[in-house]
């Protein structure tokens, strides 16, 4: 991940992220929606991604999907990775962010999230460690500290998590 501000204080301080919340269209997928008669039908995730998670997870992090959309699909992935806090339909993702974190007793200064888009910008503006997947809107990339080197839906999300325990293991 290239750090745009903080530099290596901000890469060490990923060792006290206690929480990784993510976007979903555009970060966990690569934002594409395909559509037949009835609606959308399916979306891409990368197995990559889904591997990371589960090391996060076992690491002991809290994770969470917010998304503004409300898809089956993405419970049915969450279910798989055994990703327990889902929230779909959101509108306003910092405020469903500050309600997931006091739920786990967590500060913002704890959550790392991940966003791709203009309606990410105030939670990545809340969290203590902002990511923005490298091909996300500018105003997503303004509001991060960090960015990925892989696009949303292409393993950006394990590059995350890769980080994530990286820094856990060299800084505890």
């Amino acid at each position: 991940m290239k750090a745009l501000r903080g530099g290596r204080t901000l890469l060490g301080n990923l060792a006290r992220v206690r929480a990784l919340v993510l976007d979903v269209d555009g970060v966990l997928t690569d934002g594409s929606l395909y559509y037949d008669e009835h609606g959308p039908a399916f979306k891409k995730f990368h197995v990559r991604d889904g591997m990371g998670l589960h090391l996060v997870l076992e690491a002991g992090l809290a994770v969470a999907l917010i998304t503004g959309e409300d898809a089956g699909i993405v419970r049915r992935r969450a279910e798989k990775l055994k990703i327990a806090d889902v929230f779909g339909g959101v509108e306003d993702k910092r405020r469903t962010l500050d309600a997931f974190l006091t739920s786990r007793g967590l500060s913002p200064g704890d959550a790392l999230y991940v966003g791709d888009d203009v309606n990410d910008v105030p939670a990545l503006e809340r969290a203590g460690f902002p990511v923005a997947v490298a091909d996300a809107a500018p105003e997503a990339l303004r509001a991060a500290r960090l960015v990925t080197e892989r696009r949303g839906g292409e393993g950006a999300v394990r590059e995350v998590c890769d980080a994530l325990l990286a820094a856990r293991a060299r800084f505890r």
